[in-house]
């Protein structure tokens, strides 16, 4: 498949080729391909080609982003033809670099950060959690995609270090809230969608147009304050709770990439309203891994989301909502039917009270020093793996 040497256990084989933005040393952030565990440089690789690459010399994605489908499947293209043809390697091998040579930065520019709910099985638990003597989920859930709008300017690459929230919390049995550091720090584990081509204001965008504005796929921690979160959102929903940092990973993996494992979305019940209705929507059959201090603790599976992206995005501007080149909108927190699928710690441990073992201490929710990674890889029908990298973030001390 590629003349370039690849590790067997590598995510980022010949097919995937996922973009991202890097910086070596000094020099200028930069556009490239992963591929094993190299960097293909294409700004200069364009240039020696005679081609424009003008926009892989920018410092964030958006520029290629906003050029729309034609031009993302013509550099798809490209890419592929460079690593499959054993005669590109001599016009290609001085622009690979390797990726521990390099430090990946915030892939995109995000114009809009909106955070959707579309987990039976999560919204279930939280439900159970949060309201234990109602209904576990709320009469709209099945009816729309829930969700809520966060905080773009608080997007941050992988590797960000993340400073505990303080804010509001109330204990139980207190008569009034306190004031401090969050106590019940937690992680959701997130499929992230980034937008490239825009919408107009006015006109919403239909689930058979998803492709036409949605470049590729991030995977997303949505870190959240739970005790801040409890107090809140009530009546309108989450606010401080999520919005101090949400960690993306630092490559983008295309849905021309991941085409190969979509499964058929599973049964909408009751019907869903005709905007939200369609006979090819599809999810992707991706599997994550949540690592607790090195501690593999949670496999959540992305094949059983109860609402598809193409339905998100639908319902997100069926108002007339416009999205814009860098818009982010995640899954909400993926978590399967087994305790061991679950995505977020506050329903591993379920609300702290059944503590996770990690390097052999009984653990609810994150310490000071605590470093989370998430990973995840697409499966396809021919075994083949197409890895979406990781996402790390360590918490530091609330400040004082």
């Amino acid at each position: 498949m590629t003349w370039i040497e690849i590790a067997e256990n590598s995510p980022f084989g010949p097919e995937n080729l996922p973009l991202g933005i890097f910086r070596v040393g000094d020099e200028e952030p930069r556009m490239g391909a992963a591929i094993g565990d190299q960097v293909i440089d294409l700004a200069p690789l364009a240039s020696a080609q005679m081609l424009d690459g003008s926009q892989f010399a920018e410092p964030s994605l958006n520029a290629f982003l906003a050029l729309g489908r034609p031009a993302w499947h013509a550099t798809r293209e490209w890419l592929l033809e460079l690593v499959r043809n054993e005669n590109e390697r001599d016009s290609v091998e001085p622009y690979l670099i390797p990726q521990s040579a390099v430090t990946m930065q915030l892939p995109f520019e995000v114009s809009d950060y909106v955070d959707f709910y579309a987990s039976e099985h999560h919204a279930t638990n939280v439900g159970r959690l949060f309201r234990p003597d109602a209904e576990p989920l709320l009469p709209n859930w099945k009816h729309l995609p829930v969700g809520y709008h966060g905080r773009a300017g608080t997007v941050v690459a992988s590797g960000t270090d993340i400073v505990r929230p303080s804010g509001q919390w109330k204990a139980p049995g207190a008569d009034a809230p306190t004031y401090g550091p969050s106590q019940r720090l937690d992680i959701e584990v997130e499929l992230g969608y980034v937008v490239g081509s825009p919408s107009i204001l006015g006109r919403p965008v239909p689930i058979t147009d998803f492709k036409e504005h949605v470049y590729g796929v991030v995977l997303v921690n949505d870190w959240s304050a739970r005790d801040l979160q409890a107090w809140e959102y009530v009546p309108l929903g989450p606010f401080l709770g999520k919005s101090f940092a949400t960690s993306i990973s630092p490559w983008v993996v295309s849905l021309d990439a991941l085409e190969a494992s979509a499964v058929r979305l599973g049964k909408q019940e009751p019907p869903v309203l005709p905007y939200l209705a369609g006979e090819e929507l599809t999810n992707f059959d991706i599997t994550f891994e949540v690592y607790w201090n090195s501690a593999l603790v949670s496999s959540p599976p992305y094949r059983e989301m109860y609402w598809s992206p193409a339905q998100m995005l639908a319902h997100l501007t069926v108002n007339g909502a416009s999205v814009r080149t860098g818009d982010l909108f995640a899954s909400g927190t993926v978590s399967g039917g087994e305790k061991d699928q679950r995505g977020s710690f506050l329903e591993l441990s379920w609300g702290g009270r059944e503590p996770v073992t990690v390097d052999g201490e009984p653990r609810t929710f994150l310490e000071d020093g605590d470093e989370v990674t998430i990973t995840g890889w697409a499966a396809t029908p021919d075994g083949t793996k197409i890895g979406l990298g990781s996402v790390t973030g360590r918490i530091l001390p609330a400040v004082s």
